[in-house]
């Protein structure tokens, strides 16, 4: 039951640190990218879905690194 407590807590974790990301992302990144590049305003939906990916691949790399190999 502890082990399992401990995975719960850990993805409670890294949700959060994936929301405060998401939040950063949303006030700055982004509005960069949309004035640097102007005509992404019409696919906005493609920057997010873009930042989506990156932050999830990110996060999951975390994940692995820090559980390591299951290996007994």
């Amino acid at each position: 039951m502890g082990e399992r407590l401990k995975i719960f807590g850990l993805v409670a974790l890294l949700g959060f640190m994936a929301g405060i990301i998401a939040q950063l992302a949303a006030d700055y990144v982004i509005p960069a990218l949309l004035t640097i590049l102007p005509e992404l305003v019409q696919i906005r939906f493609l920057v997010s879905g873009f930042a989506g990916a990156c932050l999830t691949l990110v996060l999951v790399s975390v994940w692995a690194y820090i559980t390591g190999p299951s290996e007994p």
